[in-house]
């Protein structure tokens, strides 16, 4: 499956376009990850227990998308675009959407 932030896939052709998928993710952080992230924003510096969640929760959000352009008979996702909110104390939502489309390597 290839994946992409662009209109395009420069070397393919776009033969059919199947419509907008999506995956969604919700993740929380625990108790212990919260606390050692607070005194990270005390002292500065990066998180990197909430780092790791946050890219879970967007490899979950991009591998649901995926399986839904898949089932939609695509094997490329267009112009997806990531979008994060935090949805109460330590919750994270994480949702990925974009173009399915059925796309054929161009001949050279």
């Amino acid at each position: 499956m290839i994946v992409s932030t662009t209109p395009s896939l420069e070397g393919y052709e776009i033969t059919e376009y199947l419509g907008i998928v999506s995956g969604e993710t919700i993740i929380g952080a625990n108790l212990f990850k919260d606390f050692f992230a607070s005194i990270t924003d005390i002292v500065g510096g990066r998180s990197s227990s909430y780092e790791r969640v946050l890219r879970e929760a967007k490899s979950i959000a991009l591998s649901e998308m995926e399986m839904q352009a898949r089932a939609f008979g695509g094997n490329a996702v267009i112009g997806i675009d990531l979008d994060y909110e935090t949805i109460r104390d330590g919750m994270l939502m994480v949702t990925a959407s974009g173009t399915a489309v059925k796309v054929n390597k161009k001949a050279v």
